[in-house]
């Protein structure tokens, strides 16, 4: 659930008091969190790809059938990781350092902007 506007200017005081207070243990603290966790889990599952290509390859070459269907499992595997973490890589507060600027925001989707362009044609055909 995100933070509403007021939570996050508080938050981003909180922090900006945090860094003033002691600028030391708020840099160690801005490497930690959830996009470090998930940037991880996303080299480990490339790793496994490399892996699992491997295991493919050694499996045709070898002519051990299962080897290479474990292989490609792998691969499969690894990359749906790679690619569910990747999106789904946090972009809020905790991530960023405490004296970056706020991220912006996408408040218009695919939706909003097909129905703004809707009503505009909708309303040019009326006329005044």
């Amino acid at each position: 659930m995100p933070l509403s506007e007021h939570e996050q200017r508080l938050l981003e005081q909180m922090e900006r008091a945090l860094y003033a207070e002691d600028p030391k243990f708020a840099t160690a603290l801005e490497g930690t969190g959830l996009r470090t966790y998930t940037r991880r889990r996303v080299y480990l599952a490339a790793a496994g790809f490399v892996v699992g290509v491997g295991l493919l390859m050694g499996g045709m070459v070898a002519k051990i059938v299962p080897v290479s269907v474990v292989g490609f499992l792998v691969m499969l595997g690894c990359a749906v990781l790679a690619v569910t973490g990747w999106r789904r890589a946090p972009r809020g507060l905790g991530d960023r350092g405490p004296r970056s600027a706020p991220a912006p925001r996408r408040r218009a989707g695919m939706m909003d902007r097909i129905e703004q362009r809707w009503q505009r044609r909708r309303d040019e055909q009326q006329g005044p």
